[in-house]
């Protein structure tokens, strides 16, 4: 029994919590809504820092496992492997915890409260942030942020591992520049179908224990003080029992920002009032006058500081340590040799094969005699990482990754080929100053890997207090710099041409998906991303990654990014062809798909329908096949189906199984124009095989994806 299904034991939690509020005085009470709470030694109760993140390992609080990038890790389409990151994530915070509690360590990213996972829609390639996502789909992220939460959380009946935030609610992607004061306006259609799902997933399914709002309004109203938002859709709809905090100085926004207040203690009184328990910031420390002056009941602030020490208290950090099963994790259990071996495991599934001509990979050591490494990101660490990361007691770069597995048996010649985004790679240098470097390591080799793409330096959070590097959105999809130049000019040499991407987003690679001979996505994939790609490479490894954005082919033909609407955006939504389809991902065997049918003799929308369905493995080679379901309304404006089920299925070569697909009626739903649920009436296609059932995929990957017609 999960703790949050344990109504007793959080009822307790609960009277325990609010006895403990009686006996505080309007002072005390104000100053533990404040992220960085202070003690109160009178009632035995500890200072306690609210911000921590937790967004693919434990961050910013020294050494930990740097998994892949959220991003990453949702290419993998599957759920299993994200609730195993989060339980590894949690093993760690709480072996971290542990041993900074018998230090006496309060300090910030020192809790237990994680501001993860972000479950925000990547509506648009440019925003910064989207690699902190888990892509443009809200099935595919409801299901990921849902099983993220679950393996953080844990699964005892009486504590928290560690309590989830699934963040920024609601409707929040940009653009960065104007967070603070911009209005995302979005029709009902668009809010229930696209912006919501993921949130309610994450409070019902995940039982999660924190809500953060967005810095930006949502039709004209702060979300942090968003009454719609965090009282009438997050509690009273959707039965959220735990706490709401704000973002970052969020609170500071409506009136600075939004000009929706005058001062400080009505902005105070708007996000206290309307459901936001939490500050991120310094500015409840207003509630003091707000409620002196009957602008906040004081009952309100009981209500808030409440659902506090009943998260603290789920976490056990009120009981003694016995008490607790997740006291007994040592630190050894941090940055130990299985956690490295799986965040290794992980980040080989996350990378997505995108061409691969003439098969062309994986490369075989023992024919090539000298291999050329070039670009930005081959031996760069900041590209394995991402943004919110912790610090990783041994990165492996691609060039090294390359260099450990071919050994001494192949030369390996190294160019960093150009400046990420500058012009030269040296302030005294002339522009392209290692172009010839670049030329003489592809003269001198058999084959080229060229490591090109994006860092959190320029995809990011934009600069604010919480972030001093800046970063930001990107102006466009193209790779910045020379890249591109250096790209031409080692195909240029005649030698066969990888190119590897290291990036958090699409990028518009038009030109290298007509010339190189192969290419890889290979996210921001973590510390030891380097030694995955390098044995997806070599083969040691069969790419399974299917891509959780779409791959645009122009900066040009993408919608405003300030305009909120989803016409025009994601695979779900855009008419024209993508450059790289949403879910599409090359292997190195083949699977095919027959059978397909379905087990009702009279399948109903209204009582959902079971679909068998017979895969094999056709190729020379073991892999992991993501069995995909797609569902398209035939009389719907939807241009295309819509992504309603994965299936992770293993499959030796020449091995075939048959499985069976369950498809709720949930499952054929729409929402009309009012943000109503219907079931449309007339025929359904549903698509089953291992990518979109769109002509781009289907002529890229060389096959059909088969239907049913459900009438």
């Amino acid at each position: 029994m999960e703790l949050n299904h344990n109504k007793e034991k959080l009822d307790n939690y609960r009277k325990r919590a609010a006895e403990l509020v009686g006996k505080m005085t309007l002072e005390e009470k104000v100053a533990q809504t404040l992220y960085q709470a202070p003690a109160v030694e009178r009632l035995n109760i500890k200072a306690y820092n609210w911000w921590n993140e937790a967004l693919h390992g434990v961050a910013r609080a020294g050494t930990a496992t740097v998994f892949p990038q959220a991003i990453g890790l949702a290419a993998t389409f599957d759920e299993d492997l994200l609730e195993q990151v989060g339980d590894a994530v949690s093993t760690e915070a709480r072996a971290k915890f542990n041993m900074q509690q018998e230090g006496k360590d309060t300090d910030i990213y020192k809790g237990l409260t994680f501001w993860a996972p972000n479950v925000n829609i990547f509506r648009d390639p440019r925003w910064g942030r989207g690699h902190e996502t888990f892509g443009e789909d809200p099935y595919l992220t409801s299901r990921l942020g849902v099983r993220y939460i679950e393996g953080l959380q844990g699964h005892d009946e009486n504590y928290l591992k560690a309590a989830a935030c699934a963040k920024h609610f609601a409707v929040h992607s940009g653009p960065e520049v104007v967070r603070h004061e911009f209005d995302a306006k979005v029709t009902e259609q668009d809010l229930r179908e696209t912006y919501l799902p993921a949130f309610e997933a994450c409070v019902k399914e995940g039982k999660v224990e924190a809500v953060m709002g967005a810095y930006n309004r949502t039709n004209g109203v702060p979300c942090c003080g968003n009454k719609r938002l965090l009282n009438d859709i997050l509690r009273k709809e959707w039965g959220f029992l735990g706490h709401v905090t704000s973002d970052c100085w969020a609170i500071r926004d409506f009136h600075e920002g939004h000009h929706v207040t005058s001062t400080a203690i009505e902005s105070v009184a708007m996000a206290m009032n309307n459901g936001c328990d939490l500050n991120c910031g310094t500015l409840f420390g207003f509630l003091v006058q707000a409620v002196r002056q009957g602008l906040v009941k004081e009952e309100r602030l009981d209500e808030a500081v409440t659902n506090l020490f009943t998260a603290r208290m789920k976490l056990g950090v009120f009981d003694k340590k016995e008490e607790n099963p997740y006291d007994k994790i040592p630190y050894l259990a941090a940055d130990s040799k299985e956690m490295r071996t799986f965040n290794e495991a992980v980040a080989k599934r996350t990378i997505v094969l995108l061409k691969n001509k003439e098969h062309i990979l994986p490369l075989d050591k023992n024919k090539i005699k000298t291999i050329g490494v070039i670009g930005p990101n081959a031996d760069s660490r900041r590209a394995l990482v991402g943004n919110y990361e912790g610090t990783a007691s041994r990165y492996i770069t691609v060039l090294e990754g390359i260099e450990d597995y071919v050994g001494d048996d192949v030369r390996v010649l190294y160019s960093e080929g150009c400046h990420l985004y500058k012009d030269r790679t040296s302030n005294l240098a002339q522009e392209n100053d290692r172009m010839s470097e670049v030329l003489g390591v592809c003269k001198e080799s058999d084959v080229v890997i060229a490591v090109l793409g994006l860092d959190a330096g320029i995809e990011g959070e934009e600069g604010d207090a919480g972030n001093e590097y800046g970063s930001g959105d990107k102006p466009d999809l193209n790779l910045p710099g020379l890249q591109e130049e250096i790209l031409e000019a080692a195909v240029s040499c005649g030698k066969p041409v990888v190119l590897v991407l290291l990036s958090g987003s699409a990028l518009a690679v038009s030109w290298a998906d007509e010339h190189v001979d192969a290419i890889i996505q290979g996210w921001y994939p973590g510390a030891r991303g380097g030694a995955a790609i390098a044995d997806i490479l070599f083969g040691e490894a069969n790419p399974e990654g299917k891509l959780p954005v779409t791959f645009y082919r122009t900066t040009e033909e993408l919608p405003e990014f300030e305009n909120y609407s989803m016409k025009g955006r994601t695979y779900r939504y855009m008419k024209q062809e993508a450059l790289y389809p949403f879910g599409y991902g090359l292997s190195y065997t083949e699977y095919t798909y027959q059978n397909i049918r379905f087990l009702e003799q009279r399948p109903k929308t209204s009582d959902g329908v079971t679909i068998g369905v017979s895969v094999k493995n056709t190729g020379k080679m073991d892999g992991i096949e993501t069995v995909q379901v797609y569902v398209k309304a035939e009389h719907s404006d939807m241009p295309y189906g819509q992504l309603k089920k994965i299936v992770k299925l293993p499959l030796h070569a020449g091995e075939e199984k048959e499985i069976h697909i369950r498809l709720e009626p949930e499952a054929f739903m729409l929402y009309d124009e009012k943000g109503k649920k219907i079931l449309p009436s007339g025929n359904f296609r549903i698509f089953v095989g291992g990518m979109q059932p769109d002509t781009r995929s289907e002529r890229l990957a060389g096959k059909t994806v088969k239907s049913l017609i459900l009438e």
